[in-house]
């Protein structure tokens, strides 16, 4: 697997390295954009194929791949050079995305989506590890822009691209609409990424298979209680504490091995660092409360505010703006003057104001006062999301960007799942509580969620009685959150500002060939 222009400190050719971002960034849009266009696709693909009872294992055995297979892409990339590995995980995502369109049956496309995951989890992965390679952590900042506005195209782009595919192409175009994307990203990267051949003495540790299985199983099991808890299982059942009790083995074995093992899957020396460990803990939280944000606003303007669900991305605009405008602010900042410990600080209290102030939303609150707030929320997000990950790579070693970044990947993943899943059963109960105070109780029996057409059809008392319990429910769901923020707002504090490497004088002959390269891009 190893390739001979791969590896850590590489040197690119400098007229190339826009070029190469753009790349990246097609294939982060790859892995951003999927979910988002299934999603909408997915009560077709149910009505052709049938298995409505397996329908949320389409979009588990996607999470779970990508969840436990990120660590492994990190360490690869390490071991055996960026380029290669990540033109492999774009090839398995590709292949699984054109299965997943053949599939035909439910239990197809689950074991389809499983391997698309597993693609999928080397994606992110390789965009941050090969930017951590080719552009030092000053010189970064002036793409952190381009990364937000990528994920603000998929979170509002990806449900009406997917509603317009399949209405015109058929689902299945759903998956085979990655094929032309995905083959741009593999010629762009191909062509143009020239890396410095790689020492081959660097990847002949032994893989740590056994490391590698434990941490596995661990994420699974974690995926699968935040994905189980409350929906298929109650919290308290014995499906749920044996899964738990298998997660915490399998991670505290890994933690085990690891001390222990040649060449480590996730070297723990990494977290020695106090600005890593520290962005691993605001990533996770960070991750936690955007993805719970993403779930409830939609839904809250939707069934409060009688929002259209045409585009439910487009009910995200005004937190998805402020998030790409304040994120390119933070980053020329951080190129121009080389300070960053301000940004996750600033970030964190907004985050927390933001979403105090969401829970403050009631049946009587205005779409322009919820726009506002989310703004504000948004703010705080974007001074963070590009941050945590310029940190947490300037805190490690160039041999450890692999490792790294899909530590800090990681994170952010089990964060969202944990925040979807706490928030949710939250909500959840407080919605039935509600309703069942108010005698609506026979309208949620199925379901805490209401689509616009169940709503219309339910008698003017039981839908305001439906309308304030959402209310009540989003008050709950964004309190928990913002008590969750607090803590990444605290942590913040106690981040070191580190001076980020690129940040010295006019290049010289003795300065690192990346730091030079940065200059002449």
């Amino acid at each position: 697997m190893a390739d001979a222009d791969s590896g850590p400190g590489a040197q690119p050719q400098a007229r190339s390295v826009r070029v190469v971002i753009l790349a990246l960034m097609i294939a982060m849009l790859l892995a951003m954009l999927d979910n988002m266009i299934i999603g909408t696709a997915m009560p077709t693909i149910v009505g052709e194929l049938g298995g409505l009872e397996h329908l949320s294992w389409v979009v588990t055995a996607y999470t779970l791949a990508t969840a436990a297979s990120t660590p492994i892409w990190g360490k690869l990339g390490d071991m055996y050079g960026r380029k290669g590995v990540f033109l492999i995980s774009i090839v398995i995502f590709l292949i699984g995305s054109v299965l997943s369109g053949m599939a035909q049956d439910m239990g197809q496309l689950i074991g389809f989506r499983a391997v698309q995951g597993l693609g999928a989890g080397g994606l992110m992965v390789g965009v941050m590890a090969i930017i951590g390679d080719l552009v030092p952590p000053r010189e970064r900042g002036r793409y952190q822009g381009m990364m937000a506005a990528v994920m603000a195209v998929a979170m509002i782009g990806g449900p009406l691209a997917g509603g317009t595919i399949t209405d015109h192409w058929g689902w299945r175009w759903s998956f085979y609409i990655n094929l032309p994307l995905g083959a741009v990203a593999l010629a762009m990267i191909t062509i143009v990424l020239h890396l410095r051949r790689k020492d081959r003495s660097a990847g002949r540790g032994r893989i740590d298979y056994f490391g590698a299985a434990l941490l596995t199983v661990g994420i699974t099991a974690i995926v699968l209680v935040t994905t189980w808890g409350g929906t298929e299982y109650a919290w308290d059942s014995a499906v749920i504490m044996e899964l738990i009790a298998i997660g915490v083995a399998s991670l505290t074995g890994f933690l085990f091995v690891e001390r222990r093992a040649a060449e480590p899957l996730m070297p723990l020396h990494i977290f020695r660092s106090r600005n890593f460990t520290l962005m691993s803990v605001i990533g996770f939280l960070t991750g936690f409360v955007m993805f719970g944000a993403v779930l409830f606003l939609p839904l809250f303007q939707q069934s409060v505010q009688g929002a259209s669900a045409t585009n439910s991305g487009l009910l995200l605009l005004p937190m998805l703006m402020s998030m790409l405008v304040v994120s390119m602010i933070a980053g020329r900042v951080t190129t121009s003057t080389g300070k960053y410990r301000i940004f996750p600080i600033v970030g964190g209290g907004l985050m927390v104001a933001g979403l105090f102030l969401l829970a403050q939303m009631d049946t009587g609150t205005s779409r322009l006062t919820s726009a506002v707030y989310m703004a504000v929320l948004g703010a705080g997000m974007g001074f963070l999301m590009q941050i945590t990950m310029l940190v947490a790579q300037n805190s490690v070693e160039l041999k450890d960007m692999g490792v790294a970044s899909s530590a800090a990947t990681l994170f952010r993943t089990l964060g969202s799942s944990f925040g979807v899943a706490i928030m949710g059963a939250l909500f959840t109960g407080r919605v039935q509580d509600e309703m069942a105070a108010r005698g609506g109780s026979k309208a949620t029996a199925g379901s805490a969620q209401l689509d616009a057409a169940s709503l219309a059809k339910l008698p003017v008392p039981v839908r305001e009685a439906y309308e304030f319990a959402v209310s009540s429910g989003t008050h709950a769901a964004f309190m928990l959150g913002g008590a969750v923020a607090v803590i990444g707002f605290v942590a913040a504090f106690f981040v070191k500002e580190v001076p980020l490497r690129g940040a010295g004088p006019a290049p010289t002959a003795d300065r690192p060939v990346a730091e030079k390269v940065a200059e002449t891009v």
